[in-house]
């Protein structure tokens, strides 16, 4: 299966699961939502094609594990949000939104290392001579 048959818009996003959906700059960027719906991380970092935001969302679940996340104050308003700074080799991830309390903050950290290591792995196409096409500067 491709990475075009896996509904990458808002319409095939209804439920939980990996999506990767076209920003309006023409890149990629993935999310994963919970079984209800809601999402509860986004990858700020773009990428060129859907196939490479699969093959950035794939390498994070495989280490799901052993993932940590920072825990930090928003900047411009009240709460807390977790992010887990990138790598040369995995993507940053960021909480979909701000929690009101350090430990409600936490805690969904928590919930999103299980839900992302319940994930199947994903049917992946062959990488290109070039490599998946994550830009650093991109990262927001």
């Amino acid at each position: 299966m491709d990475a075009s048959s896996r509904g990458h818009t808002a319409a095939g996003a209804s439920r939980g699961g990996f999506r990767a959906e076209r920003a309006p700059d023409g890149r990629y960027r993935w999310q994963l939502k919970a079984p209800n719906g809601r999402v509860v991380a986004v990858t700020p970092a773009a990428y060129d094609t859907a196939g490479d935001a699969e093959r950035g969302f794939d390498g994070l679940r495989a280490v799901a594990d052993g993932l940590t996340a920072r825990i930090t104050h928003v900047r411009d308003g009240i709460g807390w949000i977790w992010v887990i700074p990138g790598s040369r080799t995995l993507p940053e991830v960021r909480s979909s939104r701000a929690y009101e309390r350090y430990a409600t903050c936490q805690n969904a950290f928590r919930r999103f290392v299980v839900l992302l290591a319940k994930q199947p792995a994903l049917e992946l196409p062959e990488l290109s001579e070039r490599g998946p096409s994550l830009r650093t500067s991109d990262v927001h």
